[in-house]
């Protein structure tokens, strides 16, 4: 594991003078998480960046609002050549489980081909674990402020090609990669910064309207979801997508038939029922005019106490449903990337 000396350096001054309070705890252990492993085979450098994000509610994110708690996160850079080419990368974004091994198994992938990745952690900086059996621990947007933070941290980066920076989220983390795509979301939490070449969601919760929604940058926007998901039905995004392309954006939904929830993940022998995870599969909801997520069936202020609320998810892995988004993903960053070579 190869440290960022300067910013190991704020970060223990930041500590000494007690402004980031148990945050920077999180990064060290975060430091140790992201320890070498046989992943880095074949990977000419790692590097493990902290950086700054906030932590806001959803209302205080969808009512523009900056000033949540400031908070430190990091995450481990991976760089998969030698030399001083620029290179294009992945930003990935883990799920309710935090960092799981598909997420690895993908920044692996993704290094073979010559890409480079920065997989961040959202979870240990604020003292979570997970968020699968009570949601209510983080606001459903608050990632999306993070892999906002993450890019304007790559994009200064010497190896890695500003214009070639794709968004890639798994679960919550494919809902974060999804809306990141909102113009009005971009005007209020990115309006300085650099924009995603590319918006990529693995089986996402598409259940919320917000206002503006159909208003997407002008990048391309791929979905990736499975018809048996019971974690995240996949009706919700189809009736999004739907919307989004009248309006004539490139958007894209691939769906594969049979496949559940985290289709993707090969370490996935049998299917897994998450007796207590929560999901909003039976919600339908919306956005008010003062930023509050509303319950269309009370009419209320939504919370993980609602009765659409339900328990029980599957996971699985699909090894069809694998493959062809394999494929699928290949063909679209190689294009997106005009990457000359491919393995």
């Amino acid at each position: 594991m190869i440290a960022n000396s300067a910013v190991l350096k704020t970060a223990i001054s930041r500590r000494v003078t007690n402004k980031w309070g148990n945050s920077l705890i999180g990064v060290f252990l975060m430091l140790i998480f992201f320890a070498p492993s046989p992943g880095h085979a074949g990977i000419a450098r790692v590097e493990v960046h902290a950086f700054q994000s906030t932590t806001l509610t959803d209302q205080e994110f969808l009512t523009g609002k900056k000033n949540g708690k400031p908070i430190i996160l990091a995450g481990e850079l991976r760089i998969p050549k030698l030399g001083t080419e620029q290179l294009p990368a992945v930003v990935l974004v883990h799920g309710s489980s935090g960092i799981s091994g598909y997420v690895d198994d993908w920044a692996q992938w993704l290094n073979a081909m010559g890409i480079a990745t920065f997989v961040f952690d959202s979870f240990t900086g604020r003292g979570l674990v997970a968020v699968n059996n009570d949601q209510s621990q983080l606001g459903r947007l608050a990632m999306i402020v993070d892999a906002y933070r993450a890019l304007e941290l790559l994009a200064k980066h010497p190896r890695i090609d500003p214009e070639r920076i794709a968004l890639m989220g798994f679960s919550r983390g494919g809902q974060a990669s999804l809306y990141a795509s909102l113009v009005r979301f971009q005007r209020m939490h990115a309006a300085n910064a650099p924009e995603y070449a590319a918006y990529i969601a693995f089986y996402p919760d598409c259940r919320t309207t917000y206002r503006g929604d159909i208003d997407v940058v002008g990048r391309p926007i791929r979905i990736f979801h499975g018809s048996a998901d019971d974690y995240s039905p996949v009706d919700a995004c189809r009736s999004y997508v739907e919307r989004v392309r009248k309006d004539g954006k490139d958007v894209q939904l691939t769906e594969y038939p049979g496949a559940h929830h985290v289709f993707d993940w090969a370490m996935l022998k049998e299917p897994r029922k998450l007796e207590k995870a929560q999901t909003t599969r039976r919600c339908n909801l919306e956005e008010s005019s003062n930023g509050r997520i509303i319950n269309t069936a009370t009419g209320k202020s939504f919370t993980y106490s609602d009765a659409c609320v339900e328990l029980g998810p599957t996971i699985a892995y699909h090894p069809d449903a694998h493959g062809k988004v394999q494929k699928a993903l290949k063909e679209f960053l190689a294009t997106e990337f005009m990457l000359l070579e491919q393995p």
